[in-house]
C-alpha cells in the first residue's frame, strides 16, 4: 500500500467503490487522512461499510471542508452527462482527480512510465514491467491494469512505476509527470465520453503534460493523428521524441511481425514468441524496447525479456491445442479494430464472433475475410453480422459460445484431416462487447479457455487458469 501521509491535513470525497476506489479509501484511512466515500450501487456501499469505511450520502457533503473529489475514472465527470457529485464538486471549485494523481504526490522520487493508446496498452504495459523485472530493476505495474495505483508497493528513488493510462485517467491529473510516455496509436473510441475524436485525442495527449527536458516520448506513427502528435512532441525542446513505425521509422524504431530494428540499426528477432504474434504486437514490443533502452536496460536483457514474456489473458491467448489446431482466446477484442489485429496474425481461421455489436459491426474487417475458413456467430449481433457476411464469407448461426466452439472444433478437425494435417486456428475474437451473455469479457474468455481445454484430446497451452 502507498503511504499517503504527504496529504496530511487534507480532506477528500471518494466516488466509486470498485477496485481503485476501495484501494484509495484504504490508503487514506491508513494514513489518517479524512475522507468520505460513496457509490451509487448499494451492494458496493455495503461492502465498504462492512470494511469500516466512512460511507456518506453525497447530499450531506459540505464541500467547503473538502479538498478534492477523487473519482473512479469510469464515472463520467463531464460527458455524456456528469455525475451529480462531480457537478457539485465542480460548482464548489474543487479539483476532480484520480488515484494515480495521489500516487504521484506520494512517490515523487520514483520514475514513472505511462502508456496510452487505443489498442495495445495492457500488453505494452505488462511487457515493459516484465522486461524491467527480468532485468532485476525495482518496478511495479498497475494503473488501468491489475492492481489499483494505491495498492502498489512504495518504491522511492530508483524504483519505476509502469502504468497503463486510459483517456479517463489522463484527464484527471494535476501534477503527475511521466518520465517516459508511450503513445501507441489512435482510432475512434469512447466518443461518448469525449464528444468527438478531437476530444478523445486531446484527453490522451495529457500523457505528455508536465514532461521536462530529459524526459522521453515514444510515439507510434502509423496513423495520421499519431503522426501529428509526434510532430508536436518532436518540436518540444529537450524531449527525446522517438518515432516507432511499421517497416521503417527514420530516427526511431521500426518493426514488422516478429522483428524490430533499433535507432542504430541493431535488430532483434522474436518471431518464435507465441505471445507476441502479428504486426500489432511487434509495435508493442518496439515501444517497450525504446522505453527500456531509454531506461538503460542492456539490449540482451530486453531481448531475453521479449522471449520470455508470458502474455496476458484474453489477448490472443493460446489456451489449447488439439492435433494441429490451436485454440486462441482473444475475448478482449471488443471492437472491430481489435479483432483486425487478431485476424491479421493467423490464417486458416475458424472465427467465433458476436455479442453486443459496436458501431460499424464487422464490415471494416472485409479485407481479412480471405484468412477465414468459416465464421460462427453468437449473441445479439448474429443477424447484423449475418447480413454483413452474406455472400462474402461462409457462416453459421450458433447462438451461444459452447455451441460455436463445438461447431468450430468439429469443422477445424475435419478440415485438418482432409488437408493432410495443415494447421488451423479456432479464434474467439468477438468484435463485440460481452454483456448480452456474460458479465465481462474476462468472464467470456475464462469460459472459452475452460471449454477449449475440455475438448477431447486437448493439450493445455499457456498459463493455468
Amino acid at each position: 500500500m502507498i503511504d499517503l501521509a504527504v496529504l496530511e491535513g487534507l480532506s477528500f470525497v471518494v466516488l466509486g467503490l470498485a477496485r481503485s476506489g476501495l484501494a484509495t479509501v484504504r490508503a487514506l484511512q491508513a494514513a489518517g487522512i479524512d475522507c468520505i466515500a460513496w457509490d451509487d450501487n448499494a451492494v458496493s456501499r455495503a461492502v465498504a461499510e462492512k470494511a469500516g469505511m466512512p460511507v456518506a450520502d453525497p447530499a450531506s457533503i459540505d464541500w467547503s471542508r473538502r479538498t478534492a473529489l477523487i473519482i473512479s475514472p469510469g464515472i463520467p465527470n463531464r460527458l455524456p452527462k456528469p455525475h451529480p457529485v462531480a457537478s457539485a464538486a465542480r460548482a464548489a471549485g474543487k479539483p476532480i482527480i484520480c488515484d494515480i494523481e495521489l500516487l504521484a504526490r506520494a512517490q515523487p522520487q520514483a520514475r514513472f512510465v505511462a502508456i496510452t493508446g487505443t489498442n495495445g496498452k495492457s500488453t505494452t504495459t505488462a511487457l515493459i514491467g516484465h522486461i524491467l523485472g527480468q532485468a532485476g530493476l525495482a518496478c511495479e505495474v498497475g494503473g488501468n491494469i491489475g492492481r489499483g495505483a494505491l495498492d502498489l508497493a512504495p518504491l522511492g528513488a530508483g524504483g519505476t512505476y509502469v502504468l497503463e493510462m486510459s483517456s479517463y485517467q489522463l484527464e484527471l491529473l494535476q501534477t503527475f509527470r511521466a518520465n517516459a510516455a508511450v503513445w501507441l496509436n489512435i482510432t475512434p473510441d469512447h466518443i461518448d465520453r469525449h464528444g468527438d475524436l478531437a476530444g478523445y485525442i486531446a484527453a490522451k495527449e495529457h500523457i505528455f503534460d508536465r514532461q521536462q527536458p530529459g524526459d522521453c516520448a515514444v510515439i507510434g506513427i502509423d496513423d495520421e493523428p499519431s503522426r501529428a502528435v509526434y510532430r508536436r512532441m518532436a518540436a518540444r525542446p529537450g524531449i527525446a521524441a522517438v518515432p516507432v513505425g511499421l517497416g521503417t521509422s527514420r530516427g526511431g524504431v521500426s518493426f514488422s511481425a516478429g522483428r524490430l530494428v533499433d535507432i542504430d540499426g541493431h535488430a532483434a528477432d522474436f518471431a518464435d514468441v507465441p505471445t507476441l504474434p502479428g504486426d500489432h504486437n511487434a509495435q508493442n514490443a518496439a515501444c517497450a524496447w525504446a522505453v527500456c533502452r531509454w531506461l538503460e536496460v542492456p539490449r540482451d536483457r530486453i531481448a531475453a525479456g521479449l522471449r520470455s514474456y508470458p502474455g496476458l489473458p484474453h489477448r490472443q491467448e493460446q489456451v489449447a491445442e488439439v492435433g494441429a489446431v490451436i485454440y486462441v482466446n482473444d475475448s478482449k477484442a471488443t471492437n472491430a479494430d481489435a479483432t483486425a489485429r487478431a485476424l491479421s496474425s493467423y490464417r486458416d481461421i475458424y472465427w467465433i464472433l458476436g455479442g453486443q455489436a459496436k458501431e460499424g459491426g464487422v464490415a471494416p474487417l472485409a479485407g481479412y475475410f480471405d484468412r477465414i475458413r468459416h465464421a460462427f456467430l453468437i449473441g445479439e449481433a448474429t443477424e447484423l453480422f449475418a447480413g454483413q457476411l452474406e455472400g462474402k464469407l461462409a457462416y453459421s448461426r450458433c447462438g451461444d459460445l459452447q455451441s460455436a466452439l463445438e461447431a468450430a472444433h468439429g469443422q477445424a478437425q475435419r478440415d485438418r484431416a482432409a488437408r493432410g494435417g495443415r494447421r488451423g486456428v479456432v479464434l474467439l475474437s468477438p468484435a463485440c462487447a460481452s454483456w448480452d451473455q456474460w458479465k465481462s469479457y474476462e468472464h467470456r474468455g475464462d469460459a472459452f479457455r475452460a471449454m477449449a481445454r475440455a475438448l477431447p484430446g486437448a493439450r493445455q497451452l499457456g498459463r493455468a487458469a
